[in-house]
């Protein structure tokens, strides 16, 4: 039997959380512990009660759900506010983005021998990322209603008196905006899908060919699909009215893909939604910002760039990652960390660092860190895996 712990999301307006009831169910009916901290649902509209019907087991304090729990379900990275309350061989999984998060974080797994294994990272063979899937599909989803909104004549920021009054569709002799899309990926696809939805005009840019004939076939033409590179960034950049960055390498920074000037050469008052920020950011001008204070003018241009976009839509985030990190989790309860890597070898492409030691040779080389290099090849060794490290 494996306890898990799932405390509450501490972050201003982190309103997600680490397991819904459902999967509470699946894990106790299959024999496990699931400490929940108070109210640690509430947000996503997920009361104790609901968790106690499924047979979680309510505590009161944070310091409690990471005490009894040998395994902690998160959904944003810890704060330095919990790492006082990791204790030794701990199994910690929520979307880490290790590559961007303070350099205390790292100290704080190190200190504690905490296995951190990283959801955006999380693989299978075929190198889809499951439960970054669910995510992104949920943000490339939300982008038109973020873009609606900071499009509209009634929103103000400091710089600019109001937003350029364009609606996403056009109207009959009236023509719809403009929205480029940097990224082919399973957001930038749902971003597509939800924009043309909404009837703007679409353009899609990605550097591979086969990503852009999907889009071509899917869409049967209602995308403008574009080879992504400088020359045609440039180019499409100028006339865009919305511009969605969409962005991933996994286990590395986003590159900067949008550079100042070709912000600078934008419209006024243009859109910029760079859903990379998790990542660093793909435009040159992004900072993080948050769901308190969502936008700012860089270069006479709106800047919307929400790390945790998708905890504006809590519940059904966490529906979706819950439902996606479910069978990840089984498994180690079932068969340990390493039988679970084992019988699913892509597992190993979501560690980070196993019992406290940096083991993913991108996240080590993005840190400007040494990776554990025995310790990598002995988890790559799947075969071997429980005699080399048990």
């Amino acid at each position: 039997m494996t306890d898990y712990g799932v405390p509450r999301e501490v972050r201003d307006l982190e309103m997600r959380v680490g397991l819904t009831p459902a999967s509470v169910l699946a894990l106790v009916e299959a024999g496990h512990a699931v400490y929940i901290e108070r109210d640690a649902g509430l947000g996503a509209g997920f009361s104790d009660e609901d968790y106690r019907r499924a047979g979680g087991k309510i505590v009161y304090s944070a310091a409690e759900t990471y005490g009894r729990a040998e395994v902690v379900c998160k959904i944003a990275r810890p704060t330095e506010a919990e790492y006082r309350f990791f204790h030794p061989g701990q199994t910690l999984l929520c979307f880490l983005h290790l590559q961007v998060a303070s350099p205390d974080l790292l100290q704080a797994l190190r200190q504690y021998n905490i296995t951190a294994i990283a959801y955006e990272m999380l693989a299978k063979p075929d190198g889809r990322h499951p439960i970054l899937l669910t995510a992104s599909e949920v943000a490339g989803r939300m982008a038109p209603q973020i873009a609606a909104q900071l499009l509209q004549s009634n929103y103000t920021l400091p710089g600019r008196p109001s937003g350029l009054g364009i609606l996403l569709s056009g109207l009959p002799g009236v023509p719809p905006a403009t929205v480029v899309i940097v990224g082919g990926g399973v957001l930038g696809f749902n971003a597509a899908r939800a924009f043309i939805g909404a009837g703007a005009e679409v353009i899609v840019l990605d550097k591979r060919v086969q990503t852009l004939r999907r889009f071509d076939e899917t869409f049967g033409g209602r995308v403008t699909t574009m080879f992504s590179n400088e020359y045609n960034l440039k180019r499409v950049v100028k006339f865009a009215d919305v511009l969605v960055g969409a962005v991933f390498v996994h286990g590395q920074r986003a590159p900067v893909l949008i550079t100042r000037e070709m912000v600078r050469s934008m419209r006024p008052g243009a859109v910029i939604i760079d859903f990379s920020i998790d990542q660093g950011g793909c435009v040159e001008t992004s900072r993080p910002t948050t769901l308190r204070d969502p936008a700012y003018i860089a270069e006479g241009v709106v800047h919307h760039c929400v790390p945790n976009i998708t905890a504006a839509v809590a519940r059904t985030t966490s529906h979706a990652v819950s439902n996606a990190a479910l069978p990840y989790l089984l498994s180690i309860g079932q068969n340990g960390l390493l039988g679970a890597i084992k019988l699913d070898p892509a597992f190993v492409q979501g560690i980070n660092l196993y019992q406290g030691k940096l083991v993913h040779p991108s996240v080590a080389a993005a840190l400007g860190q040494q990776v554990e290099e025995d310790l990598q090849r002995a988890l790559q060794k799947v075969g071997k895996i429980t005699d080399e490290l048990e």
